[in-house]
C-alpha cells in the first residue's frame, strides 16, 4: 500500500504529539501528580491514538476503493468469484453489527438529537440529517442485511442526469442515465429535475453506481428498465419504475469500451443476474411484464427495502430455477418494505438460497405472500400478514410444485409475525435450525411498529430536508 503524502505527513505529526505528550506525563507523575490528572493524560493520549488509527483506516479504504473502482465484471467467471467472496461467512456477526446501530440511534433519539426518528434504522440514518442534501453519500453508509456493504458510486464524482431522452442504446448521449450508468469509474447519479425516461433498450448498469432520485420525481416507465448484469456495488434509490415492457433484440451499450447484441429482455423492474452487494431502497414499483425484482443466476448480498409494491402479478423471483444449485449461495434481505393494493403472489418466491422476510408490511395478496421450491431457507420475523378477505387465500405460505413428505424437512419459520385476519403461515424444518443463522441479517423489531417503519415506503419524492 501507498500512503499519500499528505497522509504521511498527518501521521507523523500525530505520533509527534503523542511522544511529546507522553514524556511530561511520565516526568509529572513521578514528581507526585495527582490521580485524577493522570487519568486524564491516559484519556488524551488514548484519543490520539483512536484517532491515528481512524485515519489509518481512512488511508486503507481509499486505496482499496480506488482499486475496486476500476472492476466491472463482465464475465460469468468473474461474477461467479465476486459472488462467492460476498456471501455472509458469520451472518450471526451481522445480526450484532445492526442490533448495535439500533440501539445506537435509538440511545440519540432519547438524547434528543433526533426528533423524527420512526425505528427504521435506514431511515433514521439519513432522514433526520436537515443537511442530507449536501450530504448524499452518507446513505451508503445507512445499509443493512446482507446488502450492507453496497457502497454505490461513494467514492466517485457526482453525475446530473439533465436530459430524460434514450434516442440511441448504442451510442448514448452525455447528460442521459443510460451514459451515466455505463461510465467504468464510480458514479453518484442524480438528476436535475423532475422526468420521465422512457428507455428503448433495458439499462444495463456498469458497477460502483448509485441511482439516487431524492428530491425529484423520476419515473422509468413504459419502455425498458433496469438490469444489473455480472456487476458489483450498485444502489437503486428513490425512483418510480413502472409500466416496464419486453425489449431486445438489438444493440445495447454496456460500458464505453463495448456494447452488443441483447437477446429479449422480460421486462422486469429491476433484474438482478449474477450479480452481488445491491441494495435496492425507497422505489415505487408497480404493473410491469414480468417481474418487479428478480434476483437469479447466483446473485447474493442483496438488500431489497424500503419499496412500495403495487399492482402487480409475480412481485419478486429470488433463485433461478430449482435446477440451478449455484442460487445456493443466495442471501437477501427483504425489510420495511410495503406489500400493497393489487399484488396477487411472491413476495417474494425463494429457491436455494437463505432469505430473511423482516418487519414488512403485507396489506394486500390474492394467492399467497412468500412462497418457495428447491428447499429455500425462510426466516421470517416481525412482519405484519393482513390476509384476504377470501376464505381460500388465508395462507401466508406456499410451497410451489412440492408434495409434503419432501418439504416437511425445509427450514421455513415465523418469529414474532402478526397474523391478522385469519392469516396463517405453515412452518417447516428444525426450528432452531442453524440454517437460520445463514438467513438472518438484522435484528427484528416488534410486528407492532411495522405501521411505523414502513409508513414511508416508496419513492419519497421530497424537495426539502423537512419534507423526508
Amino acid at each position: 500500500m501507498v500512503v499519500s503524502r499528505k497522509w504521511a505527513c498527518v501521521f507523523s505529526a500525530v505520533l509527534l504529539l503523542l511522544l511529546v505528550g507522553v514524556a511530561p506525563a511520565t516526568s509529572r507523575t513521578n514528581a507526585g501528580i495527582s490521580a485524577p490528572t493522570r487519568y486524564i493524560y491516559i484519556y488524551v493520549h488514548t484519543q490520539i491514538i483512536y484517532l491515528y488509527a481512524f485515519l489509518l483506516r481512512i488511508e486503507i479504504e481509499k486505496v482499496q476503493s480506488s482499486s475496486n473502482s476500476t472492476m466491472a465484471a463482465r464475465s460469468q467467471e468473474e461474477a461467479d468469484a465476486l459472488n462467492e467472496k460476498a456471501v455472509a461467512d458469520d451472518p450471526e456477526e451481522i445480526v450484532s453489527m445492526v442490533e448495535m446501530s439500533i440501539r445506537n440511534s435509538t440511545e440519540r433519539r432519547r438524547l434528543g438529537y433526533f426528533s423524527c426518528g420512526t425505528g427504521n434504522p435506514i431511515d433514521d440514518c439519513w432522514r433526520c440529517d436537515p443537511n442530507w442534501q449536501k450530504n448524499r453519500k452518507r446513505l451508503a453508509d445507512c445499509g443493512i442485511g446482507f446488502g450492507r456493504n453496497a457502497i454505490g458510486g461513494r467514492d466517485g464524482r457526482f453525475y446530473v442526469v439533465t436530459d430524460p431522452g434514450d434516442d440511441d442504446p448504442v451510442n448514448p448521449r452525455p447528460g442521459t442515465l443510460r451514459h451515466a450508468v455505463i461510465q467504468d469509474a464510480p458514479l453518484w447519479i442524480v438528476f436535475k429535475r423532475d422526468m420521465v425516461i422512457q428507455l428503448k433498450q433495458e439499462l444495463i448498469m456498469n458497477s460502483f453506481k448509485t441511482i439516487d432520485g431524492r428530491g425529484v420525481n423520476v419515473h422509468i416507465a413504459n419502455g425498458g428498465c433496469i438490469t444489473i448484469q455480472f456487476v458489483t456495488n450498485v444502489i437503486v434509490h428513490g425512483l418510480h419504475i413502472h409500466d416496464c415492457k419486453p425489449t431486445g433484440n438489438a444493440m445495447v451499450r454496456s460500458s464505453p469500451s463495448h456494447y452488443g447484441w441483447r437477446t429479449m429482455a422480460d421486462g422486469d423492474a429491476i433484474s438482478i443476474f449474477g450479480s452481488s452487494h445491491v441494495w435496492v431502497d425507497h422505489n415505487s414499483l408497480s404493473n410491469c411484464a414480468d417481474g418487479l425484482v428478480d434476483a437469479v443466476m447466483g446473485s447474493t448480498a442483496i438488500t431489497v427495502s424500503n419499496n412500495h409494491f403495487t399492482h402487480h402479478n409475480e412481485v419478486i423471483l429470488l433463485g433461478h430455477s430449482d435446477s440451478y444449485t449455484r442460487d445456493k449461495l443466495m442471501q437477501v434481505t427483504i425489510a420495511y418494505n410495503h406489500f400493497g393494493e393489487g399484488l396477487i403472489q411472491r413476495m417474494p418466491r425463494c429457491r436455494h438460497g437463505y432469505f430473511h422476510v423482516v418487519n414488512n408490511d403485507y396489506t394486500h395478496w390474492e394467492m399467497y405472500a412468500i412462497g418457495g421450491s428447491a428447499e429455500p431457507t425462510i426466516n421470517s420475523q416481525g412482519n405484519r400478514y393482513n390476509a384476504p378477505a377470501n376464505p381460500f387465500a388465508k395462507e401466508v405460505t406456499k410451497r410451489v410444485d412440492t408434495n409434503a413428505g419432501y418439504w416437511k424437512n425445509w427450514n421455513w419459520r415465523s418469529e414474532g409475525d402478526l397474523l391478522l385476519n385469519g392469516a396463517y403461515f405453515t412452518p417447516s424444518g428444525a426450528g432452531a435450525s442453524s440454517s437460520y443463522a445463514r438467513a438472518s441479517s438484522l435484528g427484528a423489531k416488534s410486528s407492532t411498529m411495522v405501521g411505523t417503519m414502513t409508513a414511508n415506503a416508496g419513492a419519497l419524492g421530497c424537495r426539502r430536508a423537512r419534507q423526508c
